[in-house]
């Protein structure tokens, strides 16, 4: 993987419980890219995300995400390598026994953070990238969709990552909120050069947001050839 990368996996087969999903992937994502995921329910999306972020190994070929080469990914290696990422999931998988501070702060202690007062700093600093601040003593379950996933983004800012995936973001969100979530991730992605990876099944967002599109299609990975759109400040 040249330096120009944040990710690059050339790999005969990709998939779980000895199935393969994905036949010979060759992609390379390249450092402040945003590139969609698209593909039908079940075409492996979801599977291709999880050996990126280490939930399942890569059995053959090569593979490299932020420094970490997933062919030789040991389980004391996945906790390093979830520092350089942040995931964002359709479902949020937030605490709901615990408010929005102990959720954040919880991901900072489990990822090697110690002084109090840099927690509480941190957590501020994303939540206000986020437009969330001032909610850090609300309970989940009394946040919308939209002010969760916001949560969810901010958690996956916490440790500065080089490359957030997000696994179906809007899935679970109304067409006004899933565009607001949309401008947050273009936001980050512009302002901060985080490079993102997204799969998504919202055809809408991506004419409203064009980047490089990558669609699977029969365990192939296939590039889009995409047209110019004006509208990406459409409401």
């Amino acid at each position: 993987m040249n330096e120009d990368s944040i990710l690059y996996i050339c790999s005969s087969e990709v998939g779980q419980r000895d199935k393969a999903v994905l036949h010979d992937v060759d992609v390379t994502v390249k450092k402040g890219e945003f590139v969609y995921l698209i593909g039908k329910t079940g075409s492996g999306k979801s599977t291709l995300l999880r050996v990126l972020y280490g939930d399942l190994p890569l059995k053959t070929g090569h593979g490299e995400v932020a420094g970490f080469s997933l062919r030789n990914l040991q389980e004391k290696d996945i906790p390093f390598l979830r520092r350089k990422l942040g995931v964002v999931f359709q479902d949020f998988q937030l605490l709901s026994d615990r408010n929005v501070y102990n959720n954040l702060s919880f991901v900072l202690r489990a990822t090697g953070w110690k002084d109090e007062k840099l927690i509480k700093e941190r957590i501020q600093e994303v939540l206000k990238s986020v437009n969330m601040e001032g909610c850090e003593d609300k309970n989940t379950f009394e946040l919308s969709g939209g002010e969760q996933q916001r949560i969810v983004i901010a958690r996956a800012l916490l440790n500065s990552p080089d490359l957030i995936i997000a696994d179906e973001p809007t899935g679970n969100l109304d067409p006004n909120t899933s565009v607001e979530i949309m401008r947050l991730l273009r936001k980050i992605n512009t302002e901060h050069g985080t490079a993102v990876v997204m799969a998504t099944h919202d055809y809408t967002m991506i004419l409203k947001f064009p980047a490089r599109t990558l669609r699977i299609e029969d365990g192939a990975l296939v590039e889009v050839q995409q047209r110019h759109h004006t509208d990406s400040n459409e409401e």
